[in-house]
């Protein structure tokens, strides 16, 4: 009897020392505003970025200032608009975009605050585009087919009319802090400047140290990237956040190693430990440049959401995390944290990151001297 409790005890032990559950500690942790839920919308990428540009408001004034993500959406709507009509539908209209076009729109249109703002009608909670994405899209086909042989140029004022029922009329001047504001001289006294940021991306079917066109389906206003090798694009990213700046992240969070229920999102090196893996530290894939590739072209990796990176932590054996803000609300993960936030290793990053948006002067200098910034 002795003998086999031994043996168990051994066998507890050799099974604690290779399978450990989460813990981890803070490493760099930079302000930004609460979470919150995009709800029932495809548009994360203007929750991640209106984030982001909020995070920048911080770290160059000290101010919280909660700008409006609908303000952004409702005028990157209107472009999407005119794309797919130009295009004769042969272009995608729905509710996804990038980072850049919340530059966009706040470099034609300029910021508003969230509570002047907030794309909600009387009665309303929660967001869903649903519907109003659908009344859209019917209404472009119709158009593209052109019925009466000849495009009127009502169609534009009658997109505005749909935008502005469902989301808001654009704001001409507001009152902020005792202050009168139009949406550009809000923009101009919160410092933030859209010619400062840039995105970053790595693959290899492009060369390095040039910006291009990445063919991506939500990448409908032909934004352009610079181009990084791979550990220099990791580089990157941890530089900015060791300099004090956040990230706006575009990534792939449909693989089975993204949860948020564990607040983890990881890569594990055997497939079998796929669902282990979410509560246990085990190993991960050594990713590179070229199986990133070919996971990106094999439609492995696709832009499905962006989220904003605030930080990093470490887990008990050492391996690096980044602290990701993402938009799916705050309900709690794990014990002791602040609900909303995803964990992502460094190999997640490496295969799954689509691009990385900053501003330019978070770049290291020998990256901004190659890209020429």
């Amino acid at each position: 009897m002795k003998k086999f409790l031994l043996y168990l005890g051994c066998l507890c032990c050799t099974s604690l020392a290779f399978s450990q559950q989460y813990s981890f500690d803070k490493l760099i942790d930079l302000e930004a505003n609460p979470v919150i839920s995009q709800d029932i919308t495809g548009t994360c990428w203007s929750f991640a970025t209106s984030s982001f540009l909020e995070s920048e408001i911080i770290r160059m004034s000290g101010k919280h200032i909660d700008i409006s993500e609908m303000y952004n959406v409702r005028n990157t709507y209107s472009k999407k608009a005119w794309n797919y009509v130009m295009r004769q539908g042969k272009a995608q209209f729905s509710q996804g975009g990038l980072a850049h076009d919340v530059i966009n729109s706040i470099a034609e249109y300029g910021m508003v605050p969230q509570k002047l703002y907030t794309g909600l009608k009387e009665g309303e909670e929660k967001h869903n585009h649903t519907e109003l994405v659908s009344v859209l899209k019917g209404m472009l086909d119709v158009y593209i087919e052109n019925p009466a042989k000849t495009l009127s140029p009502k169609w534009k004022e009658a997109v505005e009319n749909v935008l502005d029922t469902y989301l808001g009329k654009r704001i001409a001047s507001f009152t902020f802090e005792g202050k009168e504001y139009t949406p550009q001289s809000f923009m101009e006294m919160t410092g933030i400047k859209p010619e400062n940021y840039i995105t970053v991306t790595s693959f290899t079917h492009r060369p390095f140290y040039e910006d291009f066109v990445l063919n991506i389906p939500d990448n409908f206003s032909n934004g352009s990237l610079y181009n990084l090798p791979l550990d220099e694009f990791i580089q990157v990213v941890d530089h900015a956040l060791e300099k004090g700046y956040t990230l706006s992240l575009d990534c792939d969070v449909s693989e089975a190693g993204f949860s948020q229920k564990h607040g983890i999102a990881i890569v594990p090196e055997n497939t079998a430990d796929a669902h282990a893996i979410l509560t246990e530290i085990m190993p991960e894939k050594a990713v590179s440049p070229e199986y990133r590739q070919q996971e990106f072209e094999n439609y492995h990796t696709t832009d499905d959401h962006l989220m904003h990176i605030v930080g990093k932590v470490k887990d008990q054996k050492g391996n690096i995390y980044y602290k990701v803000k993402n938009s799916w609300g705050t309900d709690k993960t794990r014990v002791g944290d602040s609900g909303g936030y995803i964990y992502m290793s460094v190999p997640y990053m490496r295969l799954k990151a689509i691009s990385v948006m900053l501003h330019k002067e978070a770049l290291p200098s020998d990256t901004a001297k190659h890209l020429g910034i």
